[in-house]
């Protein structure tokens, strides 16, 4: 059986990278991007739109009806309305999470960024993500985009993926590993 996360996986890159081409031909990869970081974000903060996008119950039809509408209402059009339809209709809607992702790194990679992951206990205020990419410019060498994910799982200190590298200064790591070391001396 193949694994769901390749295949999501491959799903989106060929997505985002069409969604490249056409935003790139249209010189309109900034907006582009932030329309479906605004999209992402609605996703994030809806469970019912979650749900839509995830559930197979909803057919192509129900899915394409509902995401007209909702982009309609949030006033994102274009480009990314028109992909998000076509998403719909082909119900790959579950991979538009991954789209986001994998169209931003493409985005990166295209303006000569290197793309890094982080995740953090709260949301990070502008200052601290200026210090966080001048910090990962110092390690790269090259200018890094963040995308910031809030877990409140990993109680402090921060999770940063760049590349195959990771560095996890989380404090509920830092306390797993405490819990395992006491366990070895006793």
């Amino acid at each position: 059986m193949a694994d769901t996360s390749e295949l999501i996986s491959g799903v989106a890159e060929r997505y985002a990278s069409s969604l490249f081409e056409l935003a790139l031909e249209a010189n309109s990869v900034e907006s582009v991007g932030s329309d479906l970081d605004r999209f992402q974000s609605m996703v994030d903060e809806s469970a019912d739109l979650k749900r839509l996008i995830v559930s197979p119950v909803f057919s192509a039809d129900d899915q394409f009806k509902a995401i007209s509408a909702i982009v309609a209402k949030a006033g994102i059009s274009g480009l990314v309305a028109n992909f998000l339809k076509v998403v719909a209709r082909n119900r790959r809607l579950f991979a538009v999470p991954g789209i986001v992702k994998a169209y931003r790194a493409i985005a990166a990679r295209h303006r000569g960024e290197v793309s890094a992951d982080v995740t953090s206990a709260h949301a990070l205020s502008a200052a601290q993500q200026t210090e966080l990419k001048a910090a990962l410019k110092g390690v790269t060498g090259k200018d890094v985009a963040i995308n910031v994910t809030v877990d409140p799982s990993i109680l402090g200190g921060l999770i940063v993926k760049v590349g195959s590298r990771q560095i996890d200064t989380s404090l509920r790591t830092k306390l797993s590993s405490l819990k395992l070391a006491l366990k070895e001396v006793g």
